[in-house]
């Protein structure tokens, strides 16, 4: 295997890295590989009250609680976002974002775009990352091959991913899930590239190089 890339070095805090994308794009295949590669990239575990689906373990995938727990964390706004989304809450604990950004690891978000939108507005040093799907009708295809959701559950997350793609445009970053490996690849490079900002490698340089400065 080859030598893994390092995440975060320079001292700041850590970067976070904020990833939408409709139901069925390919976001959760695709992360799960990019955190395997980054040892300093932490995957976010957001809770939710949805039920578990097979194979998925609480505090791995989720935090899996139950409505009226989840809604005492809302009404005491303990969630930097959250959100309902196809008829479950959804949301990001505020300790999660900064145990990680105090601790200087780069976090990784899966979330909608409600949800994103939200942490634009609270935490302007995020990076924004929109995975598309290469159309309606191959994500129409994947929906229906995970044999998982009936065809009324269908319809109602290919509506919604309609309206998730039209917000796209104010994201950073967009990315054609077409071919999973090029997916992956550019992915991975703009994690990579962020990594390479002046402002972050600047602190990290030698003082001879009198660059302090330039801060």
């Amino acid at each position: 295997m080859a030598e893994q890339a390092k995440g975060n070095t320079s001292g700041l805090a850590g970067n976070l890295f904020v990833v939408s994308a409709p139901s069925g794009a390919g976001k959760t295949s695709l992360c799960k590989e990019i955190v395997d590669f980054f040892p300093r990239l932490r995957h976010s575990v957001s809770y939710t009250t949805r039920p578990p689906r097979a194979g998925e373990v609480d505090g791995r995938d989720y935090h899996f609680v139950a409505r009226d727990a989840f809604d005492r964390m809302a009404a005491a706004g303990r969630f930097a976002e959250w959100a309902e989304v196809h008829g479950n809450g959804y949301g990001t604990a505020i300790a999660t974002l900064e145990e990680a950004r105090a601790g200087g690891f780069d976090l990784l978000l899966e979330i909608d775009c409600q949800g994103a939108a939200r942490i634009k507005r609270n935490y302007r040093h995020g990076v924004f990352i929109f995975i598309l799907p290469p159309s309606i009708d191959e994500l129409r295809r994947r929906l229906e091959g995970r044999g998982t959701d009936s065809a009324e559950i269908i319809a109602r997350r290919i509506d919604n991913a309609r309206g998730e793609i039209q917000q796209a445009s104010w994201y950073d970053y967009l990315v054609v899930n077409d071919d999973f490996s090029r997916a992956r690849d550019e992915l991975r490079a703009i994690i990579l590239a962020e990594g390479c900002r002046s402002a972050r490698v600047l602190p990290s340089l030698p003082a001879e190089f009198g660059l302090a400065e330039s801060l």
